[in-house]
C-alpha cells in the first residue's frame, strides 16, 4: 500500500502519510512518494492542499532504523547522507512552491522532519493530542534541520525558537496555539471536518488569487525593505486587476451593484 495517499474533494485535496504502524516515520522512499503525490496536486484542478497523518500520529520525523546507512557505495557514505538530507528538505521548498495553499491537520505527534513539514505548510491546525517538537538535538543531531531554523521563528519568534530548539522538549497543543504555532486546537474527531471547512472557505476565493497571495507572503517574509514589499504588492495587484475578475467579483459577493 501507498505509504503517501492522495484524495481530491471537489477544490480540496488531502494528502495522508500512511505508516501509522511507525507514527508515519519518513523513509527514503516515503519521502519519493511524497514528493511525487505533492507534483500531483500542483498539476491538479484542487486550490487548496491538506497534509496530515494516519492513525494516532502525525509524522515522528526521520525512521531512526535508517540511523545507520544511507544506503552509499563503500567509502562514499558521506555522499549518500548528503544526497538523503537534500531530498529530505525538498519536502519544504516542493509545499511551498506548489501553487495551492497548504494546510498542516496535526492529528498527532509532529516530531524533527514531522515538525519540519508541520511549519512548512502555509497554515497548521491542531488535535487536542498534538505534540511538536525539535527532536533531533536528543540523538546528537543539530535541531537546524528540514527548515526548522528559518520557520520556527518566523512563525513563533525567536526566543521561544531558541528555547523549543535547544531543548527538543515537547509542545502539547494548549501551549502551540497560545504561541502561534497552530491557529486553533480541535477535539480529535473535529480536525478533519474543520480542516476541510477552512479549506474550502479559503478554495471560495479563486485559484489565482490564493497563488498570488501564497507566493506574495512567502516572497514578503524575505523582503529587505517595505519598500520592496509595496513594490511586490503593487505590482501583484496591477497583475490581478488585469484578469479582469475585479468587478465581476465585487458584483458577484454583493459589494457592488452589477
Amino acid at each position: 500500500m501507498s505509504e503517501a495517499l492522495l484524495e481530491r474533494h471537489g477544490q480540496v485535496a488531502e494528502l495522508r502519510l500512511n505508516r501509522p504502524e511507525k507514527l508515519n516515520a519518513l523513509t527514503d522512499d516515503m519521502v519519493r512518494q511524497v514528493l511525487a503525490r505533492l507534483d500531483e496536486v500542483a498539476e491538479s484542478p484542487a486550490r487548496v492542499l491538506i497534509v496530515t497523518g494516519a492513525g494516532r500520529g502525525f509524522c515522528a520525523g526521520f525512521d531512526l532504523s535508517l540511523a545507520e546507512s544511507a544506503g552509499g557505495a563503500e567509502g562514499d557514505e558521506t555522499a549518500a547522507w548528503m544526497a538523503r538530507q537534500e531530498r529530505f528538505a525538498s519536502l519544504v521548498t516542493r509545499l511551498r512552491a506548489i501553487p495551492q495553499p497548504t494546510i498542516a491537520a496535526v492529528n498527532g505527534a509532529a516530531c524533527g522532519a514531522g515538525f519540519g513539514l508541520a511549519l512548512a505548510c502555509d497554515l497548521r491546525i491542531a488535535s487536542a493530542s498534538a505534540r511538536f517538537n525539535s527532536a533531533f538535538i536528543k540523538v546528537g543531531m543539530s535541531s537546524c534541520d528540514i527548515g526548522v531554523s528559518y520557520l520556527l521563528p518566523r512563525a513563533i519568534g525567536t526566543t521561544r525558537a531558541f528555547e523549543m530548539m535547544l531543548t527538543g522538549r515537547m509542545v502539547d497543543a494548549p501551549e502551540a496555539e497560545r504561541i502561534g504555532l497552530v491557529s486553533s486546537v480541535h477535539d480529535p474527531d473535529a480536525l478533519m471536518p474543520a480542516a476541510t471547512a477552512l479549506a474550502e472557505q479559503i478554495a471560495a476565493n479563486g485559484g489565482l488569487s490564493t497563488w498570488m497571495t501564497k507566493r506574495g507572503m512567502w516572497a514578503n517574509l524575505e523582503a529587505g525593505s517595505l519598500a520592496a514589499a509595496l513594490e511586490l504588492e503593487n505590482r501583484t495587484q496591477i497583475l490581478m486587476r488585469g484578469t479582469g475578475s475585479l468587478a465581476a467579483r465585487a458584483a458577484e459577493r454583493g459589494f457592488v451593484k452589477s
